[in-house]
């Protein structure tokens, strides 16, 4: 499945930075980031769940914000993309 995730972590202190770094790292081990705080990631059921577990330890739910949004396949076909795109193909093969 194809989701959508974004984040909005409050960097007010210290902690709040490392916060932020730890839930970027969580989703780029997912996905690919297509924002500053937004990730396209291709799972199966069992990596959403991890996913979405790893995030909420990440979080401090009275001072950050995660949304998940599952997207339509094909996306190519619901989906516009205007100005810079380092789009990755999940389906594509790995080149080196």
């Amino acid at each position: 499945m194809l989701i959508l995730v974004s984040y909005d972590v409050s960097t007010k202190t210290v902690a709040g930075e490392r916060r932020l770094r730890r839930v970027a790292q969580v989703c780029k081990d997912f996905g690919q980031r297509v924002q500053k705080s937004v990730f396209e990631c291709s799972v199966d059921q069992a990596q959403y769940e991890d996913l979405v577990r790893r995030l909420r330890q990440c979080m401090k739910e009275d001072e950050d914000s995660i949304r998940f949004y599952r997207l339509v396949e094909p996306r190519d076909r619901y989906m516009k993309v205007y100005g810079v795109n380092r789009d990755v193909d999940f389906e594509a093969p790995l080149i080196f």
